[in-house]
């Protein structure tokens, strides 16, 4: 994947920046008179965590649109001039390429890369789960699984450094910072509770997904994740691999086939037919909501895996 400048790179489009970094220096001044800090994140988990922790001293602009998908973000001259002006941009390196090539060429000492604060997993195809103190895993893909936000401690970890970061910026608002990620760590507690106590007891605590971004989640509360395919929705399963998960599905009495919120139902239901189960929907949460939040969804999520799992 690449920007949306691949051949003559981020400084041949000086002329178009000229009008994009201008327009969005005014909006930073505006921001800085009003006493808000200019911050960019890179798609809506890290914004929910940045408006969260920077409250009202910060004005945060995510560089991914609702509805858009993450993975193959492009950057518009206007997004890159609003990273040259933050002072500061969350990202997360190796999720957005275009991001992660606009962020070493503008941002400098001004980025926050998540992934040093809670490292990455390689991700996997088929298998990913915990059974007593031995990790089993399938295929390693060919990249680090991103979907760090699906256990609530690693996002509370990113919030509590966030704080850091943008106390650093701003000395006179530090201790609202850090009470605002200690908030936020307490709710992510509270929701880390909830999944563990209500998966806790299940009748299955197989999770089999489309695609490959529910590993976090299935490690944090000892579930299996079978992933029909890669990392991203558009990842093609082979005729063997979809053989190869109903198979898996019948074996384990499988009763609902996950599927993506932005991904198309018909591989989860294609599996679903065979076997003679039913599809849901488990949002990744890679994107803003259309109504609620973090915690809306993330609750939804789990109504939907303790109805599937037969958790009691």
């Amino acid at each position: 994947m690449l920007s949306r400048f691949p051949r003559r790179g981020l400084a041949a489009v000086a002329a178009a920046l000229l009008v994009g970094v201008a327009g969005c220096a005014r909006s930073g001044s505006s921001a800085l008179e009003s006493g808000a800090l200019p911050v960019v994140a890179a798609f809506y988990p890290l914004q929910f965590v940045a408006e969260r922790v920077g409250g009202d001293a910060v004005r945060v602009t995510s560089l991914t649109t609702s509805g858009a998908d993450p993975h193959d973000v492009e950057l518009t001259a206007r997004q890159i001039g609003q990273i040259v002006d933050a002072k500061l941009v969350v990202y997360l390196k190796g999720f957005q390429p275009a991001v992660d090539e606009a962020v070493a060429q503008e941002a400098g000492d001004r980025a926050f890369d998540v992934a040093t604060v809670t490292p990455l997993s390689e991700a996997t195809v088929g298998h990913h789960h915990h059974e007593g103190h031995h990790e089993h895993e399938g295929e390693k893909t060919s990249g680090k699984d991103p979907h760090v936000w699906l256990d609530p401690t690693r996002l509370a970890t990113i919030g509590v450094e966030l704080a850091e970061r943008l106390a650093a910026i701003d000395a006179s608002q530090a201790a609202d910072f850090r009470a605002r990620a200690t908030e936020l760590e307490s709710e992510l507690t509270a929701l880390d509770q909830e999944y563990a106590t209500r998966l806790a007891h299940c009748e299955r605590r197989e999770l089999i997904t489309s695609h490959a971004a529910f590993g976090y989640l299935a490690t944090r509360y000892r579930l299996e994740q079978i992933s029909i395919a890669g990392l991203t929705p558009e990842d093609e399963p082979s005729a063997q691999r979809l053989a190869e998960v109903a198979e898996e599905a019948r074996r384990h009495g499988a009763t609902t086939i996950f599927f993506e919120t932005a991904a198309s139902p018909k591989v989860a239901e294609t599996i679903a037919r065979t076997v003679g189960a039913t599809t849901a929907v488990l949002d990744p949460l890679e994107t803003a909501p259309d109504s609620g939040d973090y915690f809306s969804v993330m609750r939804a999520n789990l109504a939907t895996l303790t109805s599937a799992l037969g958790c009691s």
